[in-house]
């Protein structure tokens, strides 16, 4: 392969990696749990601090049993930073992470998080970029108590958009 089609490859590599960890923010957001287990290899690892260190599978139901208790969540992707090396890459996600969560009183905190996933990723039989593994580190993390208003708007993405992109679970 000549200098400028790998280039090219890479290139092509690193769109379908970036759509990865956006499908990822809009999965846990929109908790959609189909859509969050087909980002995974069937081997890969998920470690999230000192919240949970597992397979991914079992991330994915951490998260599921979750969502009934997060009124909000909102991960907002910065920097992302990737290096591609044939099938497998390795990336540096930074992320700003929103929830607002019961504080076990009747109320609402606040927890803002400055996070780092750190991931690998493999190119599956399928053609499809995929995480193998994702390790996140937390920079700077505050909760307070809110009075924030919340709105049940549904997920009027749903309905506004025809592509497959934008559905809930599993990508096309």
């Amino acid at each position: 392969m000549t200098t400028q089609s790998q280039s090219i490859e890479n290139l092509i590599a690193k769109d379908a990696i970036r759509d990865l960890a956006l499908l990822y923010s809009r999965g846990v957001d929109r908790k959609d749990p189909e859509l969050l287990r087909d980002l995974y290899t069937k081997d890969a690892t998920d470690t999230h601090g000192d919240t949970f260190d597992g397979t991914a599978s079992d991330y994915v139901d951490f998260l599921e049993k979750a969502f009934p208790y997060m009124p909000y969540s909102g991960h907002h992707v910065c920097n992302h930073l990737i290096s591609v090396d044939g099938d497998t890459a390795e990336g540096e996600v930074y992320a700003l992470a929103y929830h607002i969560l019961p504080d076990g009183q009747g109320g609402h905190i606040e927890d803002f998080m400055c996070v780092r996933y750190l991931d690998n990723y493999q190119k599956c039989d399928d053609g499809r970029w995929r995480f193998s593994k994702r390790v996140v580190t937390y920079d700077v993390r505050t909760q307070k108590p809110t009075d924030a208003k919340l709105w049940d708007q549904g997920e009027p993405g749903y309905e506004l958009f025809q592509q497959s992109l934008f559905k809930r679970g599993i990508r096309s």
